[in-house]
């Protein structure tokens, strides 16, 4: 396991969250370093992107701690979340479809952050070949691959220091696949650490260092991304 875990940037702790009456998460534990990618594998439904909302503050937990360098965010709205340096990209990904790609982007921009790197819309179309060729067009004339470049690109114009995921393969061709992963090494290699939620070993056994296997609302399984077997995920992941 990555030492860097001992000083976590993001850790969450016996997570307890509801819809309505209903309980989602059940004492919902992980923990993520800087400059690391975890993923949290589970069929759908097992409550990962439940999780993420409970961190980003859409869903408010009734108990439990969540902590973002070392400040309790568990209860701060969505907006605080983000201007902390959180950045989500949601698995609709809501794009602005009658925006173009660089007013899209233009929605998402914060302010620099002291000793994070900057993504000004040229560096993103450096990182995002695609979106450079049609930056004048409306986002709703994307394809999907498309639409998750940009949605990822719209969250680096917040300068975040981490950027939770979910589900970013899925129903993407596999060309642009690979490309998500080489943009995550990338994003990785400028300490920018990583949350995701997947379905796909395989894409997840590229890009991560470590995994959660989540069960009905709770991790039934952690280690690394090279410890992880076939059979561990088969069990709790495969439908």
């Amino acid at each position: 396991m990555n030492d860097q875990i001992h000083s976590p940037l993001l850790e969450v702790t016996a997570l307890n969250s509801f819809y309505g009456k209903a309980q989602i998460l059940f004492d919902m534990t992980l923990q993520i370093a800087r400059g690391e990618v975890v993923v949290m594998l589970g069929r759908n439904g097992a409550g990962k992107t439940t999780t993420f909302k409970s961190i980003m503050g859409i869903v408010t937990p009734k108990e439990g701690t969540i902590l973002f360098k070392n400040q309790e965010i568990q209860s701060l709205p969505p907006f605080k979340t983000c201007g902390m340096g959180l950045g989500y990209v949601p698995e609709d990904r809501r794009v602005f479809s009658r925006l173009t790609i660089l007013e899209n982007l233009e929605v998402g921009r914060q302010p620099t952050r002291q000793g994070r790197p900057a993504w000004p819309p040229e560096r993103l179309f450096e990182l995002f070949p695609n979106l450079a060729e049609r930056r004048h067009q409306d986002g709703g004339n994307l394809s999907g691959g498309e639409q998750q470049m940009l949605t990822i690109a719209r969250t680096l114009m917040g300068n975040p220091e981490m950027i939770i995921l979910d589900e970013p393969s899925e129903g993407l061709a596999p060309v642009i696949v690979d490309q998500l992963a080489a943009t995550i090494l990338k994003l990785k290699n400028e300490n920018v650490s990583i949350l995701l939620a997947e379905q796909n070993l395989s894409f997840s056994k590229r890009i991560c260092d470590r995994a959660y296997l989540v069960y009905q609302g709770s991790v039934c399984h952690e280690s690394t991304i090279e410890n992880l077997s076939n059979a561990q995920y088969e069990k709790y992941c495969s439908l």
